[in-house]
């Protein structure tokens, strides 16, 4: 009687566990990201972030950051963390480099096959850009 007993303990701490952790990696209903007055980007795919400071639109850089930082928000945070910062259950956005930009709005429009949903849809690539661009102003990991 008491082995059952155990049994079912540690069954229903193994199930709490398994659920926190689904629970953990976020349920996100996407946002609506206003774009203000950042240029449209139209619909052939960058593959370079055109928001950074040198780069074809770099001078909106601050307002893209701006931006950026709200739709991360409502966005991203509930899986990556706030400010990027992971916790080990994602990537930290923040170790990307610029040379990742490539994989970056690949990963973002196709999503994974480990969990990460498709933003294409929900998301034009001025927003998406506009992440990136609020990803890169943070400060590095030591």
């Amino acid at each position: 009687m008491a082995t059952r007993t155990s049994m079912k303990a540690v069954l229903a701490f193994t199930l709490a566990g398994v659920a926190s952790f689904a629970i953990a990696h976020g349920n996100v209903t996407p946002q609506p990201v206003d774009t203000g007055d950042l240029p449209k980007l139209g619909d052939e795919v960058r593959t370079e972030n055109p928001f950074r400071e040198g780069n074809e639109f770099g001078k909106y850089n601050a307002e893209a950051v701006e931006i950026g930082e709200s739709a991360y928000a409502g966005n991203c945070a509930g899986c990556h963390g706030i400010r990027a910062m992971s916790g080990g259950l994602t990537p930290d956005l923040r170790e990307l480099t610029q040379w990742d930009d490539e994989y970056f709005i690949h990963r973002v429009r196709n999503g994974t096959d480990r969990g990460m949903p498709s933003w294409k849809k929900t998301l034009d690539q001025n927003a998406m850009w506009a992440i990136r661009t609020y990803v890169e102003s943070l400060p590095k990991p030591e």
